[in-house]
């Protein structure tokens, strides 16, 4: 793209770019700036209230300047004269740390000094619902078992191929698209990538779904179980390390187990030792743990795990090894942070590695039908509250991803927690009335 965002929006019929960054709470926010001030703003920032966002810091204290990475520009295909920029935040002369892009580019540096290049990919699904967000999009989609019906994603053709076209003209190297196992959902798969560009492209998905889908008089959510009775919203991680080259997988090794090498393993083994603390910000809402710890949904199965348990070619567990020299991780949700669920990742995977991590014994069971015989291992936690304290009683893995960081997201969602649990519901009003 090269560095000079003017060169570029000159070059490109670019009227606005939106200097956009996200905060804890996975909320995007953005300026929108004409070109013909973007040279100013790519050299000192646009600035924000940092107080007015979601992140900890007070309406004392200084401008937050959002600093655009230009390598992260990308023209919006369906608004050609705005281009979209991923930024990093700053505050007086120094990188916020807990912004969670910084967390993220510290720890991809920490690799990468550790001669480790972290490369991934990101599935994220999502359901096209009415406007109120009441009920899914297409009434006629009613299947006991939806996933992959041909009717049922070709009814959402305009959409998908709009969103699926977008991603082709951006190079991102879309290769397929279906309707997922609940109605109304979809998954939409392009190539992996080093972590930082995955983190970026998962950001501007979310917002291109988003915006396709409103542009159709229609709404999408990537909340992780927006209705009850359906299998919800997963973000599941491929997840591999290369050496400084970034040619050569590190994770490969035929003639191991699985074709996962021990550095392979090792990485596993920090995933499988931090899985339930490292649930609070993969899984990071009150409505995550109704995904995770959901019954038997229609289709027949929640194809979300509630154990830490590893596998190889099997849906059912937390993680799965699908093939030489890579593993899925199935535990993150539609609400997780694009950046923080990379960082999270490479802070276990690096402490594994170091610590020579064992991931422990390697089950191939149906968990959703044997998963009562697994007896020791732990259960992922069962509300956001239980996340949050595993969490904070991980001091290696908060370490990892920054005090400041740890601090503030912590202090930050446990507000949310207890806004949330003092909320009234009707819950409460039809169990305990006439008690």
């Amino acid at each position: 793209m090269g560095n000079d965002l003017a060169a570029f929006a000159k070059e490109n019929g670019v009227k606005y770019f939106m200097i956009s960054y996200t905060d804890l709470f996975s909320g995007q926010r953005a300026k929108l700036v004409p070109a013909q001030a973007i040279a100013d703003m790519q050299k000192d920032g646009a600035g924000f209230a940092g107080f007015a966002t979601w992140l900890d810091l007070t309406p004392a204290h200084p401008d937050m300047l959002a600093v655009p990475d230009p390598d992260s520009v990308i023209q919006l295909p369906w608004k050609p004269e705005v281009a979209w920029v991923a930024a990093n935040c700053i505050m007086d002369d120094k990188e916020v740390g807990q912004a969670p892009r910084n967390t993220l580019k510290r720890l991809i540096a920490e690799a990468a000094a550790d001669g480790m290049h972290v490369k991934t990919g990101v599935e994220a699904e999502f359901f096209l619902i009415s406007p109120d967000g009441k009920a899914i999009s297409d009434e006629y989609d009613t299947a006991s078992k939806p996933c992959y019906d041909q009717q049922a994603v070709m009814r959402r053709y305009d959409v998908i191929a709009e969103i699926c076209d977008h991603m082709l003209a951006l190079g991102w190297g879309a290769y397929q698209n279906d309707h997922e196992d609940a109605n109304g959902q979809f998954e939409m798969n392009w190539a992996f990538d080093d972590a930082l560009p995955t983190a970026d492209k998962h950001s501007f998905f979310k917002f291109m779904v988003k915006s396709i889908a409103e542009k159709h008089g229609l709404r999408a959510t990537f909340m992780p179980k927006p209705f009850q009775g359906l299998t919800g919203n997963g973000c599941h991680a491929h997840i591999s390390v290369w050496d400084e080259t970034g040619k050569t997988n590190v994770f490969a090794d035929n003639s191991m187990e699985l074709g996962l090498s021990a550095k392979g393993k090792n990485f596993l083994g920090g995933i499988m030792k931090h899985a339930s603390a490292l649930a609070a910000i993969t899984n990071p809402t009150v409505n995550s743990y109704k995904r995770i710890n959901a019954p038997r949904t229609i289709s027949g199965a929640t194809w979300a795990p509630n154990t830490v348990t590893w596998t190889g070619n099997n849906r059912t567990h937390m993680v799965r090894v699908p093939g030489p020299g890579r593993f899925e991780l199935r535990l993150p949700d539609g609400a997780a942070n694009p950046y923080l669920l990379q960082a999270v990742i490479i802070a276990a995977g690096l402490d594994g590695i170091r610590s020579k991590a064992d991931p422990g014994k390697r089950y191939d069971i149906d968990m959703y039908q044997l998963g009562h015989t697994v007896t020791d291992a732990p259960k992922l936690p069962l509300n956001l509250l239980d996340a949050l304290r595993e969490f904070d009683h991980d001091k290696s893995l908060k370490a990892a991803l920054g005090e400041e960081f740890s601090s503030a997201y912590l202090k930050l969602k446990h507000q949310e927690w207890n806004s949330y649990a003092s909320h009234f519901t009707q819950w409460e009003r039809d169990h305990t009335l006439d008690i």
